[in-house]
């Protein structure tokens, strides 16, 4: 049995958590009635027939052809894929290992069981932004462990080598990092903060001489930022991440040992003496978690689970509350998963529906009043996706 963890104040905002709370008890309700599946170790994993899943076949195998119909076209060498998506940035370079990816697979899975699964899903691959899921779950454990005390305290109180010492920055907290809200400014591994997606786009001479923004005010996705949290986190927990996420999460979950979470050539720091690579928390400069969809499906049961699997309690329940509250500066992000707030994003899907999502088309949907789980690779088309496979859900 692994530790009970630390139960973590919930966040400052607790109205926004009403909508929620139906969800929740129908979860917490099924997990004490200890009738709830979680698979085993590896390839013990149990299938059902959609039907007994209360799904509609037809819809079903509907949802799996067209996700193989509207797989990504693009090119499979991703380093070009890259350089085709990002190459005009000022600067810009793959500093992380890329590889060539699989055609679109996935899985649909059901109360933890698997109702279908279509192509290569033991295969490690790229999976880009779906990594800043696995490192806001970082942030998760380093509170239940302590480690942060609260999400709204300064960075600077924990990480003192200069990066938050300007009066701008000093006032950036763990809470601005993880909802992309922070406007930091500086240089991360060589890269300047401006230089990723810079804007506007248009107007070069603007780029370095931006007004900045009151941290919490503005959103502006950007991965030097998000390389930030992850620097930030290792300096915290003193410990590779990748260490941390195989012991405390992917260990317990029976994934496989195919993954790997890598950062760039020149992102190795020293620690303690020892020489650390600070993970990257996306595919945007290379790098990233490069991890099968198998692994990732358990990685969203977890979710739907709120953190417990089998019996132990991973991280404390209340981080799926907050990582599900809206960005002030923008509704649609939470702490690093995408919300359908307004269903601004996902028009034909519910607003409780939330996802991990990452270039070219790959996605981790949870969806707890449904219970389901559904990992797509390599397919853009995800409001349409799941548009049918909601509507293959009939009890």
């Amino acid at each position: 049995m692994a530790r009970p963890i630390n139960s973590t104040r919930q966040g400052r905002r607790p109205s926004a958590f009403a909508s929620l709370v139906p969800a929740a008890v129908l979860v917490l309700a099924a997990l004490a009635s200890g009738q709830t599946y979680f698979p085993g170790k590896g390839d013990a994993w149990e299938s059902r027939k959609p039907e007994k899943a209360g799904m509609d076949p037809k819809l079903v195998e509907r949802a799996v052809a067209f996700a193989v119909e509207n797989q990504n076209k693009d090119s499979k060498d991703l380093a070009a894929a890259i350089w085709g998506a990002y190459g005009r940035e000022p600067g810009f370079r793959i500093l992380g290992p890329t590889q060539h990816r699989a055609d679109t697979n996935g899985m649909i899975i059901r109360h933890g069981y698997i109702v279908a699964e279509w192509g290569e899903t033991r295969r490690a691959d790229m999976t880009f932004s779906v990594t800043k899921s696995f490192l806001s779950t970082m942030a998760a454990l380093a509170l239940d462990r302590g480690l942060i005390r609260d999400v709204h305290d300064s960075v600077k109180t924990y990480v003192q080598d200069g990066k938050f010492d300007s009066e701008h920055n000093a006032k950036i907290t763990w809470h601005h990092l993880l909802q992309q809200t922070s406007d930091w400014e500086g240089t991360l591994f060589g890269t300047p903060d401006w230089a990723d997606r810079p804007v506007p786009p248009t107007k070069p001479e603007l780029w370095q001489r931006r007004p900045l923004n009151e941290p919490g005010a503005f959103f502006k996705y950007n991965d030097v930022r998000v390389n930030l949290l992850a620097y930030s986190l290792l300096q915290v927990w003193r410990r590779p991440l990748p260490q941390v996420l195989r012991e405390a999460i992917m260990d317990p979950i029976g994934a496989s040992n195919t993954w790997r979470w890598h950062g760039y050539e020149n992102s190795w720091v020293l620690v303690d003496g020892l020489q650390m690579q600070s993970v990257s928390g996306g595919g945007h400069f290379g790098g990233g978690l490069f991890i099968s969809t198998r692994d990732e499906a358990r990685f969203g049961l977890l979710f739907l689970r709120r953190g417990a699997w089998n019996g132990d309690r991973l991280f404390s329940d209340k981080w799926i509350d907050k990582l599900r509250v809206p960005a002030e500066a923008f509704s649609g992000y939470g702490y690093m998963w995408w919300l359908n707030t307004g269903k601004r994003s996902l028009q034909d899907v519910p607003e409780h529906v939330y996802y991990a999502s990452g270039f070219g088309g790959n996605a981790i949907v949870v969806d707890d009043r449904n219970g389901l789980v559904v990992v797509v690779r390599w397919m853009p088309k995800l409001n349409e996706f799941l548009k049918i496979v909601l509507e293959a859900v009939k009890e």
